[in-house]
């Protein structure tokens, strides 16, 4: 079994019994594998970004049992801090872990332009978050204009909401 597969095992194991949650990072997976490849990211950049896909919201059990809130900041603080001892069973580069571990730490921020990965994870999670959330269109154009920079991100959104 692959790296991806046994994370995305564990995250499963993680979430059992909640699976609102589950689908989620697999939807996200899914989009930010397709947006990745696209726009032809390097094997290891691929590889970090995937693996942030499958974890990027560990932190949302812990900010709903301490804060009482699975608000996108409470996250960011809880899910960095969880994400490295999560990972630290499986045998990565460290560079990866700790890019893996930003990339959660700052997915809900999207002022930042801290690499292609970055962008791909943000992209690849609103695009189910806007349908999860079930936003209205003005809302999305209005998203796209102001976070949305990849191509293939923007294609898949134009497309998929018939913008």
């Amino acid at each position: 079994m692959n790296i991806q597969n046994k994370i995305f095992s564990k995250m499963v194991e993680y979430y059992a019994g909640d699976p609102k949650r589950i689908q989620h990072f697999a939807k996200v997976y899914t989009f930010a594998k397709m947006i990745g490849e696209r726009e032809c990211l390097s094997d290891e950049t691929l590889e970090t970004l995937l693996i942030a896909a499958i974890v990027h919201d560990i932190g949302i059990k812990t900010s709903e049992e301490k804060y009482n809130s699975s608000n996108g900041k409470y996250q960011e603080i809880e899910g960095e801090k969880i994400v490295r001892e999560f990972l630290s069973e499986f045998d990565l580069d460290k560079s990866i872990s700790e890019r893996v571990a930003f990339l959660v730490g700052h997915h809900h921020t999207y002022n930042l332009k801290e690499g292609i990965d970055y962008q791909i994870l943000i992209e690849a999670d609103f695009l189910v978050n806007a349908y999860e959330d079930n936003l209205s269109k003005a809302a999305i154009e209005k998203v796209m204009e102001k976070i949305f920079s990849t191509k293939s991100g923007t294609d898949l959104l134009k497309t998929m909401f018939g913008i």
